[in-house]
């Protein structure tokens, strides 16, 4: 017998058969020592008869995918997990908003947990009083604020599933999600009400229509569409009070929501999440990363989004307190002054802009100042990367100032959502300090794939599985990527556990994502790095080959490019008829009118500055050094640039609400500035042969 065969058997020896379920390793003291261990993951067999060992998963629980929180294993569904915290935390700051007064903005109020749960069954029980089903639909058509987590924690309490609606997406989507997933009540504001009631008539299953921070005599009782009442928010808060109803708590294998996610294409899709599967991903990131009563969080990022409904169900099992943002992202950092968060949840999109602030500042205040900060910034990179605790006198003369602008208090920052560039990633954990975390996730896995762990000092990578699943690479032999790669496997991130979706809403052909064994192919290029850690490199979707043969990721490029000055965003373009990359750049306004009234250029108007060929050559020299900053390929590098003043956004259909770009629907926006770039290309080239 060959040590391959002995290491199968007494693998096999400890599987324990479960009817209906994927096997896995039993808990046996000597199952680790057939897992292949790399720091922060260890590697298992996909199938024992191939001896083929290409599952990756956490070695925070090698041998058993979490799906319960291992101080709590009672808590199943949401519903548990609010009255586990409402009983633990009752009379702990909970939900948070700044009082108005007199006009003015002042500090925050807050409600406690178990006036929170005093809240959520009034609420339920009004939705009951109306005589919403159990199991009905319920829409929540607003940005963040208090109401929108008690509305969800009463669709958990009495068996109703959520549906939010994001504010950002147009009437035409917003129509199609209430349609299609048949939503009976909707929870909106007056500024979304109006939205509604152009087209109420068109959503003939809507039967009442509940308004947030509306008062009654402003808020019509009546519509057009026959049998559709519209009450205020705090009328039904009296009615469910009056007439209080015992909880319908759900079952585990419940669906707890409807998460429609905002497609590049075509119309939204409907990610069915079960309780069991947002808790099970909650309770695995839970063994890594901890939550403490005295953690205070700000709550700004959307609610309709995977990533923020994640960080609350964590947040709320540990007590912590959530202050929410007035709903204007220019006011964000005088939330963030008035609250002092601990811990702070935001996008790349939003560490770029901070980083390439302070980095101008920086240069701008040139001299003394300059030098101390190179020096500071410096002293603590070499001191963390050589493993040892930075003098506290850089944070004391320089990076204090820093810190101050979330607040002085962040121990804990999170990224998600899209790749963060691994030196804006150094910046933050130099100029905040405390911990810095990327992860990687999408929201048919419930959220958290994989995430940074507690102490790695690498970066560019989003880390090791989340201990609630496991995540295996499959060759893409049409690009070029197989797990047998050297010096590191690359392929298509596939990930399976309790935390997968149950499928798109009404959709079976798309929910096809899911192969027979369970595997759901994410679409995404990734690749391991020693020590067990994931490192996205690439998309399967949204890729392109230029005339030459060479493979374009515009995102990873257009991600790069982000750090510029001048871009407040990009596009960039390729096809397979010419070889070279063009770029589509909304500019920073004041970026650039600084830069014009620099270089003696007068112009007042910012779309005359975007056409003047001095600007769009700055703009592309500055590209140009960022891109080999990073290192791009020369074919990846962008010869021509056409400036925009208008930015891309949700309204003129050039961004998702998840702020990404709608790639077919900005190639068609852009038509003749594209056409127009690569006419000059052309003729530069020609030129220069004739020369």
């Amino acid at each position: 017998m060959d040590a391959a065969e002995r290491r199968l058997r007494v693998v096999s020896a400890h599987l324990e058969p479960q009817a209906g379920a994927t096997a896995g390793l039993a808990a046996n003291p000597t199952a680790g020592e057939y897992a292949h261990v790399q720091g922060y993951s260890v590697v298992l067999p996909e199938k024992l008869q191939t001896g083929k060992w290409n599952v990756y998963r956490s070695a925070e629980s090698p041998l058993r995918l979490i799906n319960r929180f291992p101080a709590t294993p009672d808590i199943g569904t949401l519903h548990d997990n609010f009255v586990y915290a409402v009983e633990t935390f009752t009379d702990c700051r909970y939900l948070g908003t700044r009082v108005c007064a007199d006009g003015a903005v002042g500090d925050y109020k807050w409600m406690t947990y178990g006036e929170a749960s005093t809240s959520r069954t009034a609420i339920g029980s009004g939705l009951i009083y109306h005589g919403i089903s159990e199991g009905a639909r319920i829409g929540l058509y607003f940005i963040n604020r208090p109401e929108w987590i008690i509305i969800d924690h009463a669709c958990a309490a009495y068996s109703y599933v959520s549906v939010p609606l994001y504010d950002t997406l147009g009437p035409d989507a917003v129509q199609f999600i209430v349609n299609h997933a048949t939503v009976e009540a909707i929870f909106c504001v007056p500024q979304t009400l109006s939205t509604l009631l152009s087209f109420l008539t068109q959503m003939p299953c809507v039967r009442l229509i509940v308004v947030v921070g509306g008062d009654n005599a402003n808020t019509p009782s009546t519509t057009a569409a026959a049998g559709v009442e519209i009450i205020t928010y705090s009328r039904l808060h009296s009615q469910g009070k009056m007439s209080s109803q015992t909880y319908r708590p759900p079952k585990p294998e419940d669906v707890a929501t409807i998460c429609y996610t905002s497609g590049t294409t075509g119309t939204p899709k409907g990610a069915v999440l079960s309780h069991e599967n947002l808790i099970a991903n909650v309770a695995g990131s839970s063994l890594g990363v901890k939550f403490y009563p005295s953690d205070v969080y700000i709550s700004y990022l959307p609610l309709a989004h995977i990533y923020e409904r994640a960080n609350q169900i964590a947040l709320l099992h540990y007590g912590v307190a959530i202050g929410f943002y007035q709903g204007d992202n220019l006011k964000l950092m005088d939330d963030l002054a008035a609250l002092r968060p601990t811990v702070f949840a935001s996008v790349p999109r939003l560490y770029n802009r901070i980083y390439s602030a302070i980095t101008n500042a920086v240069k701008d205040s040139g001299g003394l100042k300059e030098r101390l900060f190179r020096t500071a910034y410096n002293a603590k990179r070499q001191a963390l990367v050589n493993g040892r605790n930075p003098s506290p006198m850089w944070d004391k003369l320089v990076f204090n100032k820093i810190k101050a602008r979330l607040g002085g208090r962040v121990r804990l920052m999170t990224s998600g959502a899209s790749p963060l560039s691994a030196d804006v990633m150094e910046f933050l954990r130099i100029c905040f300090g405390g911990e810095v975390l990327e992860g990687y996730g999408m929201t048919e896995t419930s959220c958290v794939i994989t995430t940074m762990d507690i102490g790695d000092k690498l970066i560019g990578h989003v880390g090791s599985p989340n201990p609630s699943c496991e995540v295996k690479l499959v060759d893409v032999p049409e690009m070029n990527y197989t797990c047998e790669d050297q010096p590191y496997p690359r392929g298509e991130i596939c990930v399976r556990g309790p935390t997968i979706f149950r499928g798109y809403y009404k959709d079976e052909v798309q929910t096809d994502v899911i192969d027979n064994d369970g595997w759901l192919h994410t679409g995404d290029i990734g690749l391991w790095l020693p020590g067990g850690r994931l490192k996205i490199i690439d998309r399967k979707k949204n890729i392109f080959k230029l005339a030459q043969g060479e493979y374009i990721a515009p995102e990873k490029i257009e991600n790069v490019y982000a750090k510029c000055k001048f871009i407040a965003q990009c596009f960039i373009y390729g096809d397979s008829f010419n070889s070279f990359l063009v770029a589509i750049v909304a500019v920073e306004p004041d970026v650039l009118k600084a830069w014009a009234a620099s270089q003696g250029i007068q112009s007042e108007d910012l779309r005359q500055l975007c056409v003047d060929p001095r600007a769009k050559a700055a703009v592309l020299a500055d590209m140009d050094s960022i891109g080999k900053e990073a290192q791009l390929r020369g074919f990846e590098f962008a010869k021509a640039v056409t400036l925009v003043a208008e930015p891309f956004t949700v309204e003129n259909g050039l961004l998702t609400p998840t702020f990404k770009v709608k790639r077919p629907q900005a190639k068609a926006y852009f038509t003749k500035e594209l056409a127009d770039m690569y006419a000059q290309l052309r003729d530069a080239e020609s030129a220069r042969q004739k020369l």
